[in-house]
């Protein structure tokens, strides 16, 4: 880490680039009509980012404070949980594209029977998600808020008066409205497939200034086994501990040591924190904003 030294500032402002393919892909699910313009959801995308690797949300805090920021810029309440989900949907769908393709790589590139084994317990973790996705998709399409809503009904206290389902069967119908939308979810997935292969570069680039020859492919296949990992441990805060010892398996499989191998996630961890606290910091800010707006719109319908 010392080595690399002021080289974590490059290597953490190209995380930038994944990030808005990301935030691309997220906009192409929103509706065209209100849809924020592309640095407006750029920056919300990188807020969300910071709220899920920085705060114990199991992964999906913020994706809700991401839907919370489309709603107060103008998307309707329904469309912006709508395209939040199936935004998850469409991250996690591609993640497995990019772990197949780097496990099929890392079978072509070594026959040694530990690449074997690491493929191996890949492919069922694979497989285990396949069938997770699967049952989520269906379940998006057969009323997941209103079955949702009426569980919460039940343990919610009858005085209060709300309405729970009206609001989820709003979301259910966009939801299934933004699948048939056809070409934007399309155009969403193959951007953010771009997004994960160009987040190898980070690799390539710690790999680069530790002056370690490391192939872009290399990195690719690491990077890949990497974000497995770290998508098998969303319920560990941050994965911490998993994509250490992850990276520290998988590098012996390119022959890196194990010092050097820890210095991956490390420096991703050094990026998470560099680009996160400021993230956190803005999002407070844009919260605190709205707030003095909503209490001085009150403000001002208070007849004199």
């Amino acid at each position: 880490m010392l080595v690399l030294g002021w080289w974590l500032a490059p290597i953490t402002l190209f995380h930038l680039v994944p990030l808005s393919f990301d935030a691309l892909s997220w906009r192409q699910l929103l509706p065209a009509s209100s849809r924020p313009d592309v640095v407006s959801v750029v920056w919300m995308r990188w807020i969300r980012e910071s709220v899920n690797a920085l705060l114990p949300v199991a992964g999906v805090g913020g994706d809700i404070a991401g839907a919370r920021l489309v709603h107060q810029r103008g998307v309707t309440g329904a469309k912006a949980a709508a395209a939040m989900v199936v935004d998850i949907t469409v991250g996690v769908a591609t993640q497995l594209v990019f772990v197949i393709a780097g496990v099929t790589l890392l079978v072509a590139r070594s026959s040694a029977q530990a690449a074997i084994e690491v493929a191996w317990a890949m492919l069922i973790g694979i497989a285990v998600f396949v069938a997770a996705i699967a049952s989520f998709v269906l379940v998006q399409h057969n009323s997941m808020f209103v079955v949702f809503a009426k569980l919460a009904r039940r343990v919610t206290p009858q005085q209060w008066p709300f309405d729970l389902t009206g609001g989820a069967s709003a979301v259910d119908e966009a939801v299934v409205a933004t699948y048939r939308r056809g070409f934007p979810v399309l155009r969403a997935s193959l951007l953010r497939l771009a997004g994960w292969a160009v987040s190898a570069g980070e690799i390539w680039l710690i790999m680069h200034f530790l002056s370690r020859p490391f192939s872009v492919t290399d990195a690719f296949v690491l990077e890949s086994l990497g974000s497995g990992v770290d998508t098998a441990a969303f319920l560990v805060p941050g994965a911490l501990g998993a994509l250490e010892g992850g990276f520290v398996l998988f590098g012996a499989l390119f022959g890196l040591p194990a010092d050097i191998a820890l210095a991956i996630p490390l420096t991703k961890r050094v990026r998470e924190l560099a680009l996160g606290l400021p993230g956190l910091m803005v999002w407070q800010w844009v919260e605190g904003r709205h707030l003095v707006r909503r209490g001085d719109d009150r403000a001002n319908e208070t007849p004199g």
